[in-house]
């Protein structure tokens, strides 16, 4: 049982780190991007990011899995119930939340670091360069309560992964099936585990959060 449980929450951590950090590599420059300067256009697109956020998971879910299914148009990549699917689907639903809150880190830290960086002589990019630097312990935090919420998710890992035993299981889909089979003490374990492991992120995301 522990050993199953084991390899449950180690692939769990992997899949979710692994798409952290794919919708941190993506994610933290278009927030640069949309908040670099105030136009229409941009402020548009961060409402549609900021509305982005609570779209639900099974309807990414559902999306995904219509491109990734063989009649679908990314069929071919035969991706559909492997752990890249989930990947996938997991830094897709996280995009919007670390883009928005980014955004927002960004925005705060122009108006306080920027706009002076500029005054004293700093060029544009000098100037954006000292931003990112200031805003890296908030920026940080955005990224770590994006993978809280890639780690929690169950709607893309169930559609997308297919709950395979030793192959796309991680534990919220595990969670979900041992509560089917009336398992509740696996169950239970198991959302201790996925408890701890949010409680730890979110306490480093309150110490990353006072490092100024």
């Amino acid at each position: 049982m522990w050993q199953e449980i084991a390899e449950v929450v180690t692939r769990s951590i992997l899949i979710s780190g692994t798409a952290t950090l794919f919708a941190a590599f993506w994610s933290v420059p278009i927030a640069m991007m949309l908040t670099a300067k105030d136009s229409k256009f941009r402020v548009a697109l961060l409402d549609v990011t900021n509305t982005l956020v609570g779209v639900p998971t099974v309807l990414v879910g559902l999306v995904l899995y219509l491109l990734f299914s063989r009649s679908g148009p990314l069929g071919f990549l035969g991706i559909l119930y492997t752990p890249t699917s989930i990947v996938i689907g997991e830094a897709v639903l996280i995009t919007p939340i670390i883009i928005s809150l980014s955004a927002l880190v960004l925005r705060e830290t122009k108006a306080k670091v920027w706009e002076m960086a500029v005054s004293i002589g700093a060029t544009e990019r000098q100037a954006s360069v000292t931003m990112v630097a200031e805003s890296l312990p908030r920026l940080l935090m955005a990224i770590l309560l994006g993978f809280n919420r890639a780690i929690g998710e169950l709607g893309v890992a169930l559609m997308l992964g297919g709950n395979i035993k030793g192959f796309t299981r991680v534990m919220t889909t595990a969670i979900a099936l041992e509560v089917s089979k009336g398992e509740f003490e696996l169950a239970l374990t198991l959302g201790g585990i996925l408890l701890l492991v949010t409680f730890t992120i979110t306490a480093i995301v309150g110490k990353v959060g006072k490092v100024r």
